[in-house]
């Protein structure tokens, strides 16, 4: 289904970056006393734009290319309700790594997100948590949020938390979730959430690293129809953690657990607490939240996210890439551990005002319809989701699909935490590409790289993606440790930002993701991308899911070796493996095919749907006796199970030779 074309939003906002609001009010100038007798920016006079320009994405990418702050300033006073408008728009240069977004600005983001859509709008649903079991779902309105986020605010503060320290949010998605992140905008306190599947290892990790003083969690959780014993792993956790000085300890369900001299029962504590809190006026750059990349070895690697210009770029591209309007049902089915949940269903729509879905369950649970039939009883616009869900799913065929109506859809997407690259905004009527990213959103600047450092220019080249220009919603540092976040991003390809992807830009300057760069394997000095191999093979309508990893080889250097998922009624997987080599050589080259293709019923993932390539490379190379840490795995019982058809491939190959 194609996302509308978004020639009206592109209108509205050139109606704001002239200085005034366009025809349906979007995005409503919200002056606070504070502000009232501001002064005009420098760079963000109505002249910035020349009226007689037509309202098209050319025109405004070309102005936020050219002159950032023409285009963002008046964005950010419109958009945003501010306490102190700001005196600088930017100041960012990538070769120091500085960056810094509407410097002098103070505001506070739970305001922004609660307290003036409860001034106009008080009764309006700002959640509905779609709970584990279907049709079970609850609806909260942005008054009742408010009200929760500040109890729980209170009660942050009398448990010692200040403006500055940290917390840990250990939770799965649910309102109450939401409101600690939010509790923690209002005071000052800056929160890392911590996706609820991860080890009691991989939580003190994290809390260590960032001096975490307050943990948040439930009981239990509940995911899939199973059980999670959330408060054991946080005990675990503690155990390792000198600077917790409180577990605070809600209750998903009624089961009771074991409550020691750290723990506070959380929602007790809330009842006695006004849901009235002062909100705190914070500098735009101070740290809004920390957010810890998933799967990497090594030490934890916070990424700092600050107030004004994070929020900023969330709400905007909610808005235009989405086309959202109010009234509808916007669903993320993201999990809030991940920077997706944090952008795109908490501060973006809470932001906007919108009513934002928070999705606990899985896409197979009670059945591959879980999707669709909540689309259908939610009456879903918007439905954003991620691309290794949709490749499962699609092992289960159209039927499920086809079950349930749809028809409340307008736009369909695949995630990503702060949307770069997308087929919207764009001119009115313009064509989406299937699978492609397309267009960069307003501030963009991609740039290709070859292998020298050089800027590849023109159409129908690759290289490697990177950016030249700041935007808002980047991320400033790693905490504790600029010089990582520096080599990480910066080292690479000086002055630019290096997103750890290569691309493709076709003759019309649209780009291809092409697949992470650090998945390329040298097949007979051939340099191949995985994602590359994976797409020429998940084209097979037989093969919903593939992986494709590369491994040493005597003769070739390194060789491809592809696991595939087939579909229940796939026929003869001998007949697809051969369809699936003739389908590599002549997508891609003869060169590519894989000297290896095995067939298993599942792929290895987190629990978030990200394929666990590590762990297929380990095994493929005989060390699975070392495989790390396998506790972000949705289902462990997987090794075995691979470990298993590896091995019977490996005797098959043996009785061949």
């Amino acid at each position: 289904m194609a996302a509308r074309s978004m020639g009206c939003g592109v209108q509205r906002l050139l109606s704001i970056l002239h200085g005034h609001t366009g025809p349906r009010g979007w995005l409503p100038s919200r002056v606070s006393p504070r502000r009232r007798g501001a002064s005009r920016l420098p760079g963000s006079t109505p002249a910035a734009v020349d009226p007689a320009q037509p309202a098209s994405y050319p025109t405004l990418s070309v102005l936020a290319s050219r002159q950032p702050a023409a285009f963002w300033g008046p964005l950010a006073r419109d958009t945003l309700v501010w306490d102190t408008l700001y005196h600088t728009v930017w100041d960012c240069d990538f070769r120091s790594g500085k960056i810094g977004w509407f410097l002098g600005g103070q505001l506070n983001v739970s305001v922004n997100c609660l307290d003036q859509h409860v001034q106009k709008s008080p009764e309006s649903v700002a959640l509905i948590w779609e709970r584990d079991e279907p049709g079970t779902e609850v609806r909260i309105t942005y008054r009742e949020l408010l009200e929760t986020t500040c109890r729980l605010a209170n009660t942050l503060k009398r448990h010692g938390v200040h403006r500055g320290d940290r917390v840990a949010i250990y939770m799965p998605v649910s309102p109450l979730a939401v409101a600690a992140m939010l509790a923690c905008a209002r005071i000052g306190a800056v929160h890392t959430v911590i996706f609820a599947g991860f080890s009691a290892e991989s939580l003190a990790g994290r809390i260590n690293d960032a001096k975490c003083k307050v943990v948040i969690t439930f009981n239990q959780g509940l995911r899939g129809g199973r059980v999670v014993e959330l408060k054991k792993i946080v005990d675990e956790a503690v155990k390792h953690c000198p600077t917790i000085q409180h577990v605070l300890v809600a209750h998903r369900t009624d089961n009771k657990v074991q409550m020691g001299h750290l723990d506070v029962p959380l929602e007790q504590e809330m009842a006695k607490e006004n849901p009235v809190c002062a909100p705190e006026s914070m500098g735009s750059e101070d740290m809004l939240f920390l957010l810890y990349t998933s799967g990497s070895t090594g030490m934890p690697k916070g990424l700092v996210h600050t107030q004004a210009g994070y929020l900023l770029y969330a709400a905007i591209t909610h808005r235009l890439v989405f086309d959202y309007q109010p009234g509808d049902v916007f669903g993320c089915v993201a999990d809030i551990g991940w920077i997706t949940g944090h952008s795109y269903v908490v501060y973006g729509p809470l932001c906007n005002g919108a009513t934002t879905v928070l999705f606990e369950s899985t896409p197979v649970y009670p059945d591959p319809g879980r999707y669709w039939e909540m689309v259908q009883r939610l009456k879903i616009n918007q439905f954003y989701g991620a691309p290794t869900a949709v490749r499962l799913l699609l092992k289960y065929g159209d039927t499920w699909v086809q079950k349930y109506d749809r028809s409340s859809l307008r736009t369909l997407g695949s995630e990503t935490g702060g949307i770069c690259i997308a087929p919207r905004p764009s001119e009115e009527g313009a064509e989406i590409l299937p699978g492609m990213a397309m267009r960069p959103f307003f501030g963009i600047v991609p740039a290709l790289m070859d292998e020298k450092g050089n800027v590849v220019e023109g159409g129908n080249v690759s290289g490697a993606l990177c950016l030249s220009q700041a935007w808002p919603g980047m991320a400033r540092t790693i905490y504790g440790d600029h010089q990582r976040f520096m080599d990480a991003y910066f080292k690479a390809y000086p002055g630019y930002y290096f997103t750890g992807d290569g691309a493709y830009r076709t003759e019309g300057g649209y780009y291809q993701i092409t697949g992470r760069m650090d998945d390329v394997i040298n097949i007979s000095g051939h340099r191949l991308g995985t994602a590359e191999i994976e797409d020429a093979m998940a084209s097979h309508p037989a093969v919903p899911e593939t992986a494709v990893i590369g491994y040493p080889h005597n003769i070739k250097g390194e060789a491809a070796f592809a696991f595939i998922v087939l579909k229940d009624n796939a026929g003869d997987s001998d007949v697809v493996v051969s369809e699936l080599r003739s389908a590599v050589a002549s997508k891609i080259a003869k060169y590519a095919v894989p000297d290896q293709i095995l067939v298993v019923k599942r792929l290895p993932k987190t629990r978030s749907g990200k394929v666990m390539r590590r762990l297929l490379r380990k095994i493929i190379t005989d060390r699975a006796h070392d495989l790390g840490d396998i506790t972000t795995l949705e289902d462990p019982s997987i090794i075995a199970e691979i470990l298993s058809a590896y091995q019977k491939h490996k005797d098959k190959g043996a009785a061949g030779q």
